[in-house]
């Protein structure tokens, strides 16, 4: 069953999305060739446990797996999701793929992107850029009496557009007092099918693509996923709340929603 937000769930929705927002973008400013993901995951799990919240991953453990230990998924080029925190520095011409969730007053957001590291190579690039096109058209259609499948079409005919893997191995899905809510949201499907849309209903919509192959792997370590044949892989995600109006990102930092609302404006007086 999909479990509708009132008023003031969204409003604490809201805070913790703000929140990992912020932790999502300090740890961008930091990337570049030399930091370690292991020093990127602890300003992240310092900055959530500063402000009051709760790294959701950490201890995280579905179906009798091993714990996760970390308070980001740190995913380094054909690494898809769940990547450990290692001291390894990254590299110029690295991709760095970080997902992370907090919870706040009961309520979880979770956030992910994919960030170069210095230079990197034009295909790699535009993998990155697509995968984030992906997110952003799949949350245009995030509107009340749309399908869940309409999200994962949005998503398929994006990427296929340039030939990219999409992983199906994994999946976006429903948010709220859990990570891991219903419904679950694939990145691909056919439009008009699924679920209906409804006002309350919050998602957090997570592309992700591939140079290569869809199918992926798990390395000895139980969690960290990468492409079956080694080739990058980018992730985008937001958490998403459907309004009566549409679509509302909640994993945004107080300076892009201004900037959001100006761009709004701009439409409009245009």
């Amino acid at each position: 069953m999909i479990i509708a937000k009132s008023r003031k769930d969204l409003d604490k929705m809201r805070a913790v999305g703000e929140l990992i927002a912020t932790v999502r973008e300090t740890l961008r400013l930091m990337i570049k060739p030399g930091v370690t993901p292991l020093e990127l995951n602890d300003t992240a799990e310092k900055m959530m446990r500063d402000a009051g919240a709760i790294p959701t991953f950490i201890g995280y453990a579905p179906h009798g797996m091993t714990p996760f230990p970390y308070a980001i998924c740190a995913s380094v080029n054909e690494q898809v999701v769940h990547g450990f925190s290692t001291d390894t520095p990254l590299e110029e011409g690295d991709i760095f793929s970080m997902d992370m969730a907090c919870t706040l007053n009961g309520f979880v957001g979770d956030t992910a992107t994919t960030v170069p590291v210095g230079e990197i190579d034009d295909e790699v690039a535009q993998l990155v850029k697509v995968t984030a096109e992906c997110l952003e058209l799949a949350i245009h259609e995030c509107y009340p009496g749309k399908r869940v499948g309409d999200i994962g079409a949005a998503v398929q005919e994006h990427a296929e557009k340039y030939g990219y893997g999409i992983v199906r191995d994994y999946t976006g899905h429903g948010i709220g007092r859990n990570m891991h809510e219903a419904p679950q949201i694939p990145n691909y499907g056919r439009r008009g099918t699924k679920e209906k849309i409804r006002p309350g209903y919050v998602f957090a919509i997570e592309p992700m693509l591939t140079l290569g192959t869809e199918e992926t792997e798990t390395l000895e370590d139980g969690w960290t996923v990468v492409t079956a044949d080694r080739k990058p892989s980018a992730h985008s995600e937001h958490t998403v709340a459907i309004t009566k109006e549409g679509p509302e990102i909640l994993t945004l930092t107080k300076e892009q929603k201004k900037e959001l609302e100006a761009t709004k404006t701009e439409k409009v007086a245009a």
